[in-house]
């Protein structure tokens, strides 16, 4: 990414945390799905098929106008695949017309030259990609052997910033390799990042030996700077409990394939709303309602956006929120 881009990205960004700063009334980060389908069957994960069409354009471009007229501040593409969307790039064009920050979450594999220039001129600002494993395994395919190809397109092509998040837990039998992972990404020059995952059972438990290695060994890169190793993770690491207070539903939206606003990818249902009937109100309810999935849980993305209003408003206890159910440590 060029010095300029940088810089003009950079100063966008302040202006974001400045302005939630000042005022809670707008959504900081919305997740938008573009489809749930996906080429890939990574044995954690929860958030794809193999069969639905992607969501007609026009209705993307609608959603985008509405979270734009929520005051949101970034939108973050996931799925599924993102990449399987036929006009990906009108959509974050969209994003960007508004002033929107606009980022995407990948698998990487559908990423070509030609794909990089498009996400170019479309204005793409972020893009991430999860490597879990050196070799490809039956928990992921999404492997560094597979995708570092991939990488040295983005190295060469890329105008917006990269990041590579690289995981341990969850099934995936080599934590060191998450450690050659983040060597690589930092050689290309991307960002770092460190996600723990669940188990087969949903479940996050407590990083065994290796696993606590792997962690501190790449906790050591972020104090040179080179990752962004988020707090909450210290007690997860550990299997504790955070004491935090939640925003989704306010500050961060997750708005499904169907354009129901969710807290977040895994607790789909709650509240359930249609973004087109989504309110300032709304908002303000979300805002102060405390969730009973808060202390367990691992949404990295809710946590980073949530620790802005840490430090004002209470939160009281509503309706219980159910159990989460997989580990998405994927930063934006």
């Amino acid at each position: 990414m060029k010095t300029s881009s940088k810089l003009k990205l950079r100063w966008r960004e302040i202006q974001m945390i400045a302005r939630g700063l000042a005022s809670t009334d707008h959504v900081l980060l919305a997740h938008i799905i573009p489809t749930r389908r996906c080429n890939l069957a990574c044995g954690y994960c929860n958030e794809y098929d193999d069969f639905s069409p992607p969501v007609p354009t026009e209705v993307m471009l609608r959603r985008v106008d509405m979270l734009a007229g929520l005051g949101t501040a970034i939108i973050t593409i996931s799925g599924g695949e993102p990449l399987i969307h036929p006009e990906i790039e009108k959509i974050i064009a969209r994003i960007r017309r508004h002033g929107m920050i606009a980022g995407m979450i990948t698998n990487g594999y559908l990423l070509t030259p030609k794909k990089i220039q498009a996400l170019n001129e479309a204005g793409l600002d972020h893009l991430q990609i999860s490597i879990d494993n050196i070799q490809p395994d039956d928990v992921s395919v999404k492997s560094l052997k597979v995708l570092d190809k991939k990488l040295g397109y983005l190295a060469e092509f890329a105008e917006f910033v990269v990041n590579i998040n690289s995981v341990i837990g969850g099934g995936i039998r080599n934590p060191e390799d998450a450690e050659t992972i983040t060597h690589r990404a930092i050689g290309f020059g991307f960002q770092s990042s460190l996600g723990i995952i669940h188990d087969h059972n949903g479940s996050v438990q407590p990083l065994n030996r290796r696993e606590e290695r792997a962690y501190r060994e790449i906790k050591d890169y972020g104090n040179k700077g080179y990752t962004r190793l988020n707090w909450f993770q210290e007690n997860l690491s550990r299997g504790k409990p955070n004491d935090w207070k939640c925003r989704a539903g306010a500050r961060y939206l997750y708005i499904c394939e169907d354009g129901l606003v969710h807290y977040c990818s895994q607790q789909r249902g709650y509240p359930g709303v249609p973004l087109e009937n989504y309110s300032k109100a709304d908002m303000r309810r979300e805002y102060l309602t405390a969730k009973s999935c808060a202390p367990t849980c691992t949404i990295g993305c809710v946590q980073k956006v949530s620790v802005i209003d840490h430090w004002r408003d209470p939160q009281v206890e509503t309706e219980q929120v159910g159990p989460i159910k997989e580990v998405d440590l994927l930063p934006h």
